[in-house]
């Protein structure tokens, strides 16, 4: 057994191989706290035949025994992942995947199991620092480690790996991955913060992923495994000469055609043909290198043209944003909708606005939560032209909905002020590049339009970047071909104030300062232009919720009272529910939310509630009912269920011999509260309440 630690602010991340899974290519348990994660790395002793690209599967699983805790469900066993073990299966993917060699075919597994979790300490950045080290004293040719780490930041100073408690109160949620050379990924969600703060946050994290990368350093130098050889495929000298002859002349005329459809029809055609010219025998081996060839040729020219030529594939400068279009309120019974169209991109995004029964619950090893917005985005086939079967969401669709709802999340009214469970559908209805930000723009138009109270509008943009050698160009609103061809996928959304998400991606080695800040400020400028462009159509969020919307009343009481309202196995509720046919939720601090589409309802709802909960006021004057004639006196009720005591006495001024001389039951009185004593016990008087009937108007019963 290895194993190598350091401190990172007080805490102790660990590294420990040789003692489980040794049978895996390479295993690490990384430690910080009590939380643990196993994470293996195995690959396929020979290439996968017949394939163009590199199969790494990365898999992440939180067991619910780590947080000491039984799963839910019929079964009680872990079943499909959910969306958050989904999104951190995408968060170690993404920045490992580029550092493998070209060429290299081999199927290769990186599984990560959570066998602890302390509450305090998160398992997804140790995570990936985990798989770095697997991979790096595995036999699979990897050899640029990559650590990661999450950034908070409070009253102004940045922490490392902040608990759950400490990023409620932080205005900044950063993950980012990084090698030795520079930053290679990046996930945030920000409140509204400058590009300066973000670009210290990212210089602060790269700090203090170096350290972890030289642990993983220390454990590689003491587990020797060789690793395996890739030799990269090497092209006819003379077959890559005439297919740069004959292809790249008229594969630069092809890319000066705008439409996308027509671009690619144009270059199918013309590969087809260079394909069948320079494999006449239809070679099944040389297909797939032409294939190769052809792509690579394309990939020089759209790079080069960028570079030398400051053109684009469709004719922009770099830093021009495709013309935009946006519509709201397009779908009819809709509580809220926009459609956001940039280019060849549209999504039609919808706002749907639900009561407290409506929120999500989720089971995580920190505990059950509700949630209370959702994001949930479709990428159907038809929004490229293509034709495929329509399954359940995948992890893209899983990961591009959660940056949309990440970066609207800042923008949102509390629920103190705004009662309301939000539900956002984007449908992607054409893709041509970044439809995940016209999910963003779409979404805070149709958060408008529903008339969602929202702090300001949202807008997201992509940038690309073309690196070669010192050459270097930065590009607004990418397209889809950019974002294929080119070194980097970085995503920015903000208001007018400041950044409320990234997500940035990189091909290449890592991003020195310098381009990160260049692509910063390119970024805002389009963000702005952006918003511009979305404020044409809706600036501010309507007057009025949508007449289509529930209307949600919310008034507090006692939690002392909660069980009165609730009643015995719920019998009080479940009858205002159907005397007044609204959907009523009491939370655990007293909260009451009465939804309806009639106000009359709700308020009718209001007044039987308050009737149940309110406290008697001794010297209030109220309208009772007598409920019982006794000998001594007569209970009164002063409103639902609270009863009070007026003795014979206290019925008149005059002496009377028998309480039904002068009242009877069921008769209506104005009685006054003398006092409430200790036990409950309410003593009234008709006859202190006649004598101030010229100036006290009697409380109506709730």
């Amino acid at each position: 057994m290895h194993k190598v630690e350091t401190d990172l602010f007080g805490k102790t991340l660990s590294l420990e191989a040789g003692t489980l899974a040794k049978q895996a290519g390479g295993s690490v348990v990384v430690r910080l706290g009590d939380t643990m994660v196993l994470v293996t790395a195995t690959m396929a002793k020979s290439a996968r035949e017949g394939i163009d690209f590199f199969p790494l599967t990365v898999d992440y699983r939180e067991k619910a025994y780590a947080a000491g805790k039984v799963p839910g469900g019929y079964f009680k066993r872990e079943a499909r992942p959910a969306d958050r073990e989904t999104l951190n299966c995408r968060l170690i993917d993404r920045p490992l995947r580029p550092l493998f060699p070209d060429g290299f075919r081999n199927e290769t597994q990186v599984v990560c199991f959570v066998i602890s979790h302390d509450q305090v300490n998160n398992p997804d950045v140790i995570a990936l620092t985990g798989a770095s080290t697997a991979l790096m004293i595995s036999d699979i040719p990897f050899n640029t480690p990559v650590a990661g780490a999450r950034i908070g930041r409070k009253n102004g100073e940045f922490i490392l790996n902040p608990s759950n408690k400490e990023l409620e109160d932080s205005d900044l949620n950063l993950v980012m991955a990084g090698t030795q050379d520079g930053i290679v990924m990046v996930e945030a969600g920000a409140n509204e913060l400058s590009e300066e703060i973000m670009m210290d946050g990212l210089e602060f994290g790269h700090e203090q992923i170096k350290k972890m990368i030289d642990l993983q350093l220390e454990l590689k130098a003491k587990i020797s495994k060789e690793k395996i050889t890739v030799v990269a495929e090497e092209f006819d000298a003379d077959l890559v000469s005439k297919a740069d002859e004959k292809f790249r002349v008229p594969l630069a005329e092809a890319l000066k055609i705008h439409s996308k459809h027509e671009r690619q029809d144009t270059i199918d055609k013309l590969t087809g043909e260079i394909a069948t010219e320079l494999n006449p025998d239809e070679d099944g081996d040389l297909k797939g290198t032409l294939k190769t060839i052809l792509h690579d040729i394309e990939k020089d020219v759209v790079r080069k043209q960028i570079l030398n030529e400051k053109v684009r594939i469709d004719g922009r400068g770099l830093s021009d944003i495709r013309p935009i279009s946006c519509q709201v309120g397009y779908v009819a019974r809709a509580h809220g909708s926009g459609i956001f169209t940039r280019g060849e991109t549209q999504a039609l995004v919808v706002s749907t606005l639900g009561t407290g029964q409506d929120e999500q619950r989720i089971e995580t090893l920190e505990g059950t939560v509700n949630k209370s917005f959702m994001l949930h985005y479709n990428f159907p086939a038809f929004c490229t032209g293509e034709v495929k079967f329509i399954g359940s969401p995948g992890r893209r669709e899983i990961g591009h909905g959660m940056l949309a709802e990440r970066a609207l999340l800042p923008i949102l009214p509390t629920k103190e002020t705004f009662p309301y469970t939000i539900r956002i559908v984007s449908e992607v209805l054409e893709s041509n590049g970044s439809s995940s930000m016209a999910s963003v723009c779409g979404g805070s138009l149709a958060l408008m339009d529903a008339g969602v109270p929202i702090k300001a509008p949202v807008a997201g943009i992509a940038m690309g970047l073309i690196k070669d050698g010192d050459q270097v160009a930065v590009l607004s609103d990418i397209l889809g071909s950019e974002d294929h061809l080119g070194d980097m996928d970085f995503k920015v959304t903000g208001t007018e104030e400041g950044i409320t998400a990234l997500q940035m991606d990189i091909k290449i080695k890592g991003l020195d300062k310098s381009i990160m800040e260049s692509a910063m400020k390119q970024a805002k400028e389009g963000r702005l232009h952006i918003l511009g462009e979305m404020q044409k159509s809706l600036s501010t969020p309507r007057d009025s919720l949508s007449k289509f919307a529930p209307r949600i009343l919310t008034m507090q009481i006692s939690t002392d009272k909660i069980k009165d309202v609730i009643g015995p196995g719920g019998k009080v509720i479940r009858s205002i529910i159907e005397k007044t046919s609204v959907a009523i939720d009491i939370n655990d601090s007293g909260i009451v939310s009465i939804a309806s589409s009639n106000e009359e309802d709700a308020n009718e709802a209001v007044k039987m509630i308050e009737g149940l909960v309110q406290e008697v006021e001794v010297g209030k004057i109220y309208l009772g009912k007598v409920k019982k004639i006794m000998d001594f006196g007569a209970f009164v009720e002063i409103f639902p269920g609270t009863d009070g005591l007026v003795h014979i006495s206290q019925i008149c001024d005059r002496r009377i011999n028998k309480v039904d001389d002068e009242i009877q039951e069921g008769d209506e009185i104005t009685v006054k509260v003398l006092d409430v004593d200790r036990n409950g016990r309410v003593k009234l008087s008709r006859k202190e309440a006649l004598r101030e009937s010229a100036t006290a108007t009697p409380q109506q019963p709730e």
